[in-house]
């Protein structure tokens, strides 16, 4: 779903006339940028369950997400992203075999200093290099085998490459990637089980943006 509506939007951003997409506009210290996206969420699992041995295994998510850029000067931004994720989490390969250990529900605000190449460009790239806190609540036992569980927060990098396509006016197109490691320490039937968890997704976005 997300690919074949990001394949559609970007089409639609290339394929307009040169007369309507694009008005060079210069980014100055100052700008302000607000953005909002759909993100594909995708965990890259792997962790140690103890003492029942396994592999814990998070299910892949669509969520909406706003995020708002500040340059600090003409290439030089900050990125600041707010989304929150719910992930049905099971634990594979443990000698009790597949546990299902229910939905966790994840806070995980990025920031990230970004580099601009070519913001008087029609599709200007950009990198970034930051750091991401995730913080878990609600989490939803699955009341058979696991009947109470807890997550610790996580505090780690990111990593993010992407793209911005102009439109008419100051609107556009905005394509990013994201890699983050979030690790956590969880808790299972008030320890009777502990897990070393490594989530780590990557993360695909596309959305519309706007500078002001």
């Amino acid at each position: 779903m997300l690919s074949r509506f990001g394949a559609i939007a970007v089409a639609a951003a290339l394929g307009l006339s040169p007369s309507l997409a694009f008005a060079q506009s210069s980014t100055d210290a100052g700008s302000f940028w607000v953005r909002g996206r759909i993100l594909s969420v995708m965990p890259d699992e792997g962790g140690t369950i103890t003492p029942i041995g396994g592999k814990p295994d998070a299910e892949n998510t669509v969520v909406p997400e706003v995020d708002f850029t500040y340059f600090v000067s003409d290439r030089i931004a900050l990125e600041l992203i707010a989304a929150v994720t719910e992930h049905d989490v099971v634990a594979t390969g443990t000698t009790l075999g597949t546990v299902d250990l229910g939905e966790a529900t994840l806070l995980p605000p990025t920031l990230t200093l970004q580099y601009h190449a070519d913001l008087d460009s029609r599709v200007s790239p950009y990198v970034g290099v930051g750091v991401n806190y995730t913080h878990f609540f609600d989490a939803d036992p699955s009341g058979r085998v696991v009947t109470a569980i807890s997550y610790g927060d996580s505090f780690g990098p990111a990593l993010q490459a992407g793209l911005n396509i102009a439109l008419r006016d100051n609107w556009f197109v905005n394509l990013d990637l994201k890699k983050v490691w979030i690790n956590t320490d969880v808790k299972i039937n008030g320890g009777a089980v502990t897990a070393d968890v490594d989530l780590d997704p990557w993360i695909a976005g596309i959305g519309i943006g706007y500078k002001f």
